[in-house]
């Protein structure tokens, strides 16, 4: 027996249910959505448990592009010998004609008498395709859908951090998940697989600024903010040097402006807003608590106008970069926005 189940009798589509990280099996396991990383670690976790519990698990794979007519029954049907068997459905977007029809007879067969030794895994990339599959596999008894969207926010990256690291018994301090987003926040599968080395290798307490800069000091993104750190904190020298070196290792002069941009907009939308508690404040400002009380602190030491001008000097900087202004080279641009900026918080701009 692969896994224990339910034959609740229930026929109401399966809700939205547990997150990639936390996904077990089921009679039928449905991944829902575009994005494509987060149905790869449910599926690698899937696999992984069912070969655990049943190591000579039959498993088959098919699609729309890889089946013929009794394909999907013969491959959900009992082995003469007994045993596990683990199916993956793929396309189911994509399904129509005997594919279609194939899939949604096996659903209507599980409904009506539950297959103690068959997981059904199925990944539908989202749309209107396929809708009449999926609610029939919805339907199957202990049913489990898990979302797959698009992450597109910062706030949005942050809580599928925090979400990995829960299901592997961990926690991180704000700012060391702050740190990592930005640094890994453009490539999803790379920040959840450190998020996932962060949880293995940090043996005792909260995971903090230090073990994150440990494994992304070395990421250009990364540098782009610690640079953006140290100008907001008003230490001109600090900020100079490691942009000087980061423009040595080639590191490309719009990820440093960027940087800079992103934490100044974050202190100029809390700075706005008022005193009211973070938790109040997050959905109407689109971010994480923690990050409003993050800009909270970089807001220590500056006054509006300060902030005004150190925003106008990262937007011209950003014009240059890109080439919009001629006959300033980037790396000038960036030294005198990063000098505009530490100058605007200590007062000197």
């Amino acid at each position: 027996m692969v896994t224990k189940r339910s034959t609740s009798r229930g026929r109401a589509p399966a809700p939205a249910g547990p997150t990639p990280f936390e996904v077990a099996p089921a009679p039928v396991v449905l991944l829902v959505g575009t994005e494509q990383a987060l149905a790869d670690i449910a599926m690698r976790r899937l696999l992984t448990q069912v070969r655990e519990a049943q190591p000579d698990v039959e498993r088959h794979e098919l699609g729309p592009q890889r089946h013929t007519v009794g394909d999907v029954s013969a491959a959900v049907a009992p082995s003469l010998f007994g045993g596990g068997r683990l199916v993956v459905l793929d396309g189911l977007e994509a399904a129509s004609g005997s594919y279609s029809d194939e899939v949604t007879a096996v659903a209507a067969e599980l409904a009506a008498q539950p297959d103690e030794e068959l997981v059904v895994i199925g990944r539908h990339a989202g749309g209107n395709g396929g809708r009449a599959v999926l609610a029939a596999l919805e339907a199957v008894p202990g049913a489990v859908r898990v979302t797959c969207a698009p992450v597109t926010g910062e706030r949005e990256r942050a809580e599928l951090v925090t979400a990995r690291l829960r299901a592997s018994g961990r926690r991180a301090d704000p700012d060391a998940v702050q740190v990592l987003v930005e640094a890994l926040g453009g490539d999803l599968a790379e920040m959840l697989a450190v998020s996932g080395q962060l949880a293995d290798t940090v043996v005792t307490g909260a995971i903090g600024v230090d073990d994150v800069r440990a494994l992304v000091g070395g990421r250009r993104e990364a540098r782009g903010f610690d640079i953006a750190d140290a100008a907001i904190a008003g230490d001109a020298g600090e900020a100079l040097s490691l942009l000087r070196h980061a423009l040595s290792q080639r590191v490309e002069p719009v990820l440093v402006v960027g940087a800079l941009g992103m934490k100044l907009r974050g202190m100029a939308k809390v700075a706005g807003a008022g005193r009211g508690p973070s938790a109040a404040l997050a959905k109407e400002l689109s971010m994480a608590p923690w990050q409003i009380d993050r800009a909270r602190r970089d807001l220590q030491g500056w006054d509006p106008r300060g902030l005004g001008r150190a925003v106008v000097a990262v937007a011209d900087a950003d014009a240059a970069v890109k080439g919009e202004v001629p006959g300033v080279a980037a790396a000038y641009a960036l030294e005198r926005a990063v000098v505009a900026v530490t100058d605007a918080r200590t007062g000197r701009g």
